[in-house]
């Protein structure tokens, strides 16, 4: 692959990541960003953290390093797998989906079954299957037969989806976009920076645990004490057919996306504003989403120490919490563009002005 940022998303989305077990995803990110940053760590609960210079206000930028997952919970005594989703999974998307256990003797296959609708009563049939009624099938015929194979309780389980390039190169589908687009723009916003002049000190973050409570987010922010907080994160595209605009009005290929609210925080009114104008200045076209559940880092950010001055910046991705998404590499273009351009307004006095609307 001749496209040495194809490549870094494709290393990026194909990295297993469950939450709570990103090492692998948080490896590759940081053979990335690691030619572009003075520094680079971790906190003690596995979040990385790249700085980029060592003066003035302190701008954090993170992307998230885990997606939606399951964990092996149980081994049933005909080999089959139960299991427990991390982070949230809708019942029609799984089904028939073919996932993978990282165990300590290496990767094992499997397919999401459960009850074939051919014996279920009529009723049954027009209604999803529940969770708890599925299992994973890995082709044991006992359960000791699915320890030889290594699996044991804890084991991660990842979709299996590889990535693609679409017939419009414009368009590319993956797993785990959510939320590893916000980790590739972390690492794209610090390389444009690189011989750069800006009046700050950046962090390109990709924290952990975000799709089981934003926790990465809480001890990553603790650990930077930044002065501004930008979460980059998927948000909902509207262009598949029967959304409405009242539903989703955000297109894919049409900008980065600027939040105007989410379950977890009402994004600061003065950084918001301040990227809007950047945006209209420049003529970057950008969106604005709007959701009424959901929640992103930024929802931990804007309350660390007196307050963080935060907001979110969305890709639009078709398909999200499911084992493969769309989005669209003109609004991953777009939103870097954005990011920096902001960043390098960012002096002391422009951050003191922002804190003061």
């Amino acid at each position: 692959m001749e496209d040495l940022t194809l490549q870094m998303f494709k290393e990026l989305t194909e990295a297993p990541g469950a939450p709570g077990n990103e090492a692998a995803a948080r490896e590759v990110m940081r053979k990335y960003i690691e030619p572009y940053a003075d520094e680079v760590y971790t906190d003690n609960l596995g979040s990385l953290i790249a700085r980029k210079g060592n003066h003035g206000p302190k701008i954090l930028i993170a992307g998230h390093l885990d997606e939606v997952a399951f964990m092996v919970t149980r081994i049933t005594d005909d080999g089959f797998i139960k299991f427990q989703p991390l982070g949230g999974w809708w019942e029609q998307v799984m089904l028939a989906q073919r996932v993978t256990i990282h165990t300590r003797k290496g990767e094992v296959i499997g397919i999401i079954g459960s009850k074939p609708p051919h014996i279920l009563p009529p009723e049954a049939r027009k209604k999803p299957v529940e969770k708890k009624d599925m299992f994973i099938d890995i082709g044991a015929s006992s359960k000791e037969e699915a320890e030889e194979f290594g699996v044991r309780p804890g084991d991660s389980i990842i979709p299996v989806s590889p990535f693609t390039v679409m017939k419009n190169p414009k368009m590319i589908m993956a797993k785990a976009w959510d939320n590893r687009i916000g980790c590739a723009i972390a690492v794209e916003v610090l390389k444009r920076l690189k011989d750069e002049q800006h009046p700050n000190t950046v962090y390109g973050v990709g924290t952990v645990q975000e799709e089981v409570g934003l926790r990465g987010a809480q001890t990553s922010v603790n650990t930077v004490q930044p002065d501004i907080a930008f979460a980059i994160d998927v948000g909902i595209a509207g262009d598949t057919p029967g959304v409405t605009d009242d539903e989703a009005v955000s297109k894919m290929g049409k900008g980065p996306q600027i939040l105007l609210f989410d379950a977890s925080m009402v994004p600061h009114r003065g950084l918001r504003d301040f990227v809007v104008d950047i945006a209209e200045e420049e003529n970057i076209p950008f969106q604005y989403e709007a959701l009424a559940g959901g929640g992103t880092d930024a929802g931990r950010f804007h309350l660390y120490g007196k307050g963080v001055p935060s907001t979110v910046i969305g890709i639009a991705t078709r398909y999200i919490h499911s084992h493969a998404a769309i989005l669209h590499r003109d609004d991953f273009e777009q939103a870097v563009n954005l990011l920096v351009k902001v960043i390098k307004r960012l002096d002391e006095k422009t951050v003191k002005g922002i804190m003061a609307r």
